[in-house]
């Protein structure tokens, strides 16, 4: 089996009297892409913010690379990057010019040509002059793409990366994930409510609910498991076990 690069023990997060993500534990493979599901507010993007240190866990523990997020956390972001469309960049720099900020940040060597490279693959050359602020839903969520890749990660932490995204260009997306995992030996952690596109991609995935881990195994695996035709029909019943037990405890 390949070393864990993510180790999270006994994780919980509260906001008040509401509790977000109620003592998960869950290790990600080394070269793996493992799918993070649930339904909205099930626990998935506070516990990507976690493995981010954008917000400080109540309790429990995080290790990324062997390392622990609170004494170790330069060492372990400059290894990491991140993808969502609900991330709001700059909107008064230039497309170029956030992408160079973030190279810099990075310490990435030869920032010009490594823009150019991933500005052509995700078809965004002629945005590198505009303003980010004029850029339309489907051109944040790949210039947020480009910015991902620019330390040339070794972990990627992908929060809905192509939900807002022509087909084809998604289509690309995955090819160029399934590549660089391939080459490279990048871990991903991806969320998703596509649940074709994560049997596409993903090795394992974990479905939370409520703030619980609740299932985790291969698609393939769970589909038999719950006896369904496919992953789609497993997230639904996974989702509405989910509901019934919240209903009988409140």
């Amino acid at each position: 089996m390949a070393k864990p690069i993510i180790e999270v023990k006994n994780l919980i997060k509260k906001f008040g009297d509401f509790t977000a993500v109620d003592g998960i534990s869950f290790d990600i493979e080394e070269g793996k892409i493992t799918g993070l599901l649930g339904p909205n507010g099930a626990g998935k993007t506070t516990t990507i913010q976690m493995l981010l240190d954008i917000i400080t866990p109540t309790s429990g523990e995080i290790r990324i690379f062997g390392m622990d997020m609170r004494h170790s956390r330069e060492a372990i972001l400059s290894q990491t990057n991140f993808s969502s469309p609900y991330v709001t960049l700059p909107q008064n720099l230039k497309v170029w010019e956030n992408l160079k900020t973030f190279a810099r940040l990075y310490g990435v060597p030869d920032i010009n040509l490594k823009i150019k490279e991933l500005a052509e693959f995700f078809g965004i050359e002629n945005l590198l002059p505009k303003l980010t602020a004029t850029l339309s839903t489907g051109q944040l969520a790949r210039l947020n793409l480009t910015k991902s890749l620019l330390n040339d990660p070794k972990l990627l932490l992908l929060d809905e990366p192509t939900s807002s995204l022509d087909p084809d260009i998604a289509d690309r997306v995955r090819k160029l994930l399934l590549q660089i995992r391939k080459e490279r030996g990048v871990t991903m952690l991806y969320t998703s409510h596509n649940m074709a596109e994560i049997e596409e991609l993903c090795d394992r995935v974990i479905f939370i609910n409520h703030g619980k881990v609740v299932d985790d195994g291969t698609p393939a695996e769970l589909v038999k498991k719950y006896g369904h035709e496919d992953l789609n029909d497993v997230f639904l019943h996974i989702a509405r076990e989910g509901e019934m037990k919240a209903s009988q405890n409140s």
